[in-house]
Parts: C-alpha cells; structure tokens; sequence
C-alpha cells in the first residue's frame, strides 16, 4: 500500500507539541480531524504513540525513538519544496561542462572564462571535446551546455537556441595559388582538397553544392577536426574547406576565400537537457554563453 506522506506532518507536530488540541493547532485541523489523522498514525505505527498520564499525554517509547528521525525527514521535505532561493553569483561555487568540437575554445574560451569570473569568481569552465552528436552526454547530466548543429540524433527532448550562422570559406597556405587571382568554382575544384568528417565520408554538404553546378572536387585526404585540416593547408598545397566563425583563431596565418559558389550556411545552438530549465546558475551560465558567442558577425 502506498504510505500517505501527509501523516509524517501529523507524526512531527504531535511529537513536537506533545498536545493532540496543539498539533491540531499548528496544522489548522479540527479536533475531530485530527483525532482520525491520529488514529491513522496508531494503526500505521502499530503503536499509540501519546498515552494518557493524568491530565495529559506522554509519548511511547516508539515516539521518542521516532521524534528526531521524524523532524529531520519533515525539514528535507520542506526545504525540497520551498522555492529555490535568489542566485548569489558571488557566491556561487560550481564547475559548468560545456561540450562543443575544435575551434569553440580558441575563438571563445578567453571570453566565456573572463565574463564567468568576472560575475561569479568561483565558477569554473570545463570544456570537453564533441566526437559525436548524441545527447548522451547532457541526458546522463555529464554535459551542462554543448554546441553546434542540430542533426538527427540529437534527443527530440533536448533544449535548443540559435547561437549564431555560419558559412564556409576556402583556406590554402600563404602564397598558394588561389591566393592570386580571382577564385572561381573552376579554380576551386580543381585543386587538390583535405575533407573533414567524423565518420571518414569522401562526400558532404560542399561536394553536393558543386554537384548542383557541374563541378566535382578531389579529396586526397580525409581527417575528423577542421584544426587537422587547417594543419595540412598550412603544411602543403592541400585546399581546406571549414566553417569560418568557428575556425577564426585557427586560421592565423593562412589565407581565407569565400566559396565562389552557393554553399549551404551552418546553422551553430546551444543545447541543454530540460530537467536544467528552471535551474538558476544553469540559467545564468546560458546566459553567459549567448552574450559572448551569439550574434551572426562573422571573425576572421
């Protein structure tokens, strides 16, 4: 049978006051209702609990065994459901996960960590690398925040807002050939190219673009991060097609085209499990992330 929570209030007040007409009292119930709520706890415990002594009560054995235990399980429930009390950012002592893939740190990480410091001293930022897109992570609550592309496997249940577009840009080495001159699609996809796929694809979003216009490029090499892309832009002749907000920092040194073709932009969220909605550091910490990292101006 499922037990009735209500009766522990009803354990505490009696044990607490000593007084039936007091613990009615102090529970704004009448004598008859308090009388049957008693009489409940009786059959419950298996015990009387409060005893006549003359004109007054005593507690049982059993109740004074119960009265600490009682009075601790009534103040957990209460500070359970009191409502949570206003963020002292001061204060506030908490390490934030923030997962997201190569760039994200060296394009904001400086910013995030003096906008968190500045405002809460004792918040720490743990940045972790993103190989995939499950939601594992921020279901298993291993993960406060992560960005980047929305896609199918990112749990239907999952928090999302815009942080910013983004589009794609060529990147060769300085003195490249494409560095001169007018790039055109021609030029591009003639070149000698380094693809970026976390699951080792030759085809993605920028192949079907120049599909779509009668052009097709040649991968010679493949590798799962855009900084290991630029590596190779840097160290050869090899073309790297990345997106160019996330990749800013990344890029220094290279030089940076825009594609001279359409490409489909990149759509960059943050992503957070709903049990962290109404959770008042997590909210601020969202906040954070927006104000630093949100907006459509592109760096480069």
């Amino acid at each position: 049978m499922t037990p009735d929570f209500n009766l522990l209030l009803t354990l505490d007040a009696v044990l607490a006051e000593g007084s039936v007409a007091r613990a009615a009292r102090r529970l704004r119930l009448s004598p008859s209702a308090m009388s049957r709520a008693l009489a409940r706890l009786r059959e419950t415990t298996g015990d009387p609990l409060l005893v006549r002594a003359g004109r007054g009560l005593v507690p049982t054995p059993r109740a004074l065994e119960l009265r600490e235990q009682v009075g601790g399980l009534v103040q957990q429930v209460e500070a359970v459901l009191r409502p949570a009390e206003q963020l002292d950012l001061k204060r506030l002592a908490r390490t934030f996960t923030i997962r997201a893939r190569e760039g994200f740190v060296e394009n904001f990480g400086a910013q995030l960590i003096a906008r968190a410091s500045k405002q809460a001293p004792g918040v720490r930022l743990c940045f972790v690398q993103k190989p995939d897109k499950e939601s594992a992570g921020l279901r298993d609550g291993e993960v406060d925040l992560e960005t980047g592309v929305v896609g199918a496997a990112t749990g239907s249940e999952i928090r999302v807002q815009k942080l910013f577009r983004d589009r794609f840009v060529g990147v060769v080495q300085k003195g490249h050939a494409l560095s001169k001159g007018k790039v055109t699609a021609a030029r591009y996809a003639a070149g000698r190219h380094v693809g970026v796929s976390r699951r080792g694809r030759d085809q993605g979003p920028v192949d079907e673009a120049l599909r779509a216009i009668g052009l097709e490029r040649r991968t010679v090499a493949i590798v799962g991060e855009f900084a290991s892309a630029l590596a190779l832009a840097r160290a050869s002749e090899l073309i790297a097609t990345v997106p160019e907000r996330q990749t800013g920092i990344l890029r220094s040194g290279l030089f940076t085209f825009p594609l001279p073709f359409d490409a489909p932009e990149l759509t960059i969220s943050l992503m957070w499990h709903p049990r962290m909605e109404a959770d008042a550091g997590h909210g601020w910490m969202r906040g954070v992330v927006l104000e630093v990292c949100g907006g459509d101006q592109a760096t480069g």
